[in-house]
């Protein structure tokens, strides 16, 4: 059996939830289970097509994601969020949603340095999303005392792994330089805030996971939440990766196997390839 996205190669058929083409997979069943939790916000004829057409039901391990992640509706408290990754604009929806019901929000990665651009600190080369700036002021203007950034990095002068980096806080940054990772201070103040939550809920690395210099912020937090038996669920996507790498993804609560979907269902978006199923 071929991958369904064959089915794009003549008029994407199976991305556009082609009619006839779900109406087809359909009649070579008489139940559908879908079980594609990593699919679920798309409305594909493999998911919505189908279950258009037959009687349907969930399978086990999209009934335990929602489980999970529905507890984040009304999260125990302190409810603390960790977002990493490398753009805004991937996470404005989750920010937007998470900060009303989050107690705290840590947000590293490359992400952060939109939000310090946003503060007037010199970032150097590191990765900016300058469409989103405002954005950014917006939400420190208004949920500020929720809102936690890094207040050093590990520097360096060039996009990779060979050049050696330097710790350094943010109001030291030349021109030149940029942050790959968050640095031991900022470890610190993560930790601090993390030591009290009742539940954590973390999506992206916070720094350049594919580097080997650059995954200790990643790692040590990893470690912490782990060592420290703390309720945390991993948002999908590169967070997981990064955990399964360093040996703590079956030791967390909850590592979740959607990407796109877990952040859209975190945005408080539909699933569709939930939602058609009775």
């Amino acid at each position: 059996v071929q991958n369904t996205r064959y089915e794009d190669l003549d008029g994407k058929k199976e991305s556009s939830n082609d009619e006839e083409l779900g109406e087809y997979w359909a009649s070579l069943g008489d139940v559908f289970i879908n079980d594609a939790f990593g699919t679920a916000h798309r409305a594909h004829a493999s998911n919505v097509g189908i279950a258009s057409h037959l009687p349907s039901a969930v399978g086990f391990l999209i009934e335990k994601e929602l489980n999970v992640l529905s507890e984040l509706d009304n999260p125990s408290h302190p409810y603390i969020v960790m977002l990493g990754g490398a753009k805004v604009s991937d996470k404005i929806g989750v920010i937007e949603n998470l900060v009303t019901k989050a107690d705290y929000v840590l947000i590293g990665g490359g992400m952060a340095f939109t939000f310090l651009k946003a503060l007037n600190y010199n970032i150097g080369k590191s990765l900016l999303d300058e469409e989103n700036i405002d954005f950014c002021k917006d939400m420190i203007t208004r949920y500020g005392s929720k809102i936690v950034l890094p207040i050093d990095f590990a520097v360096t002068n060039e996009y990779t792994n060979d050049e050696e980096y330097r710790q350094k806080l943010i109001t030291e940054f030349n021109d030149n330089e940029m942050g790959l990772d968050i640095g031991d201070k900022t470890i610190k103040l993560f930790e601090s805030v993390l030591k009290d939550a009742s539940v954590v809920m973390w999506n992206g690395p916070l720094g350049v996971y594919e580097f080997d210099k650059y995954k200790k912020g990643t790692d040590n937090l990893l470690k912490f939440l782990t060592d420290n038996n703390i309720k945390t669920i991993l948002g999908g996507g590169d967070i997981v990766a990064a955990s399964e790498e360093c040996g703590y993804k079956d030791k967390i609560y909850h590592a979740s196997t959607g990407g796109g979907a877990t952040l859209e269902y975190l945005e408080g978006k539909e699933l569709p390839g939930i939602s058609i199923i009775k």
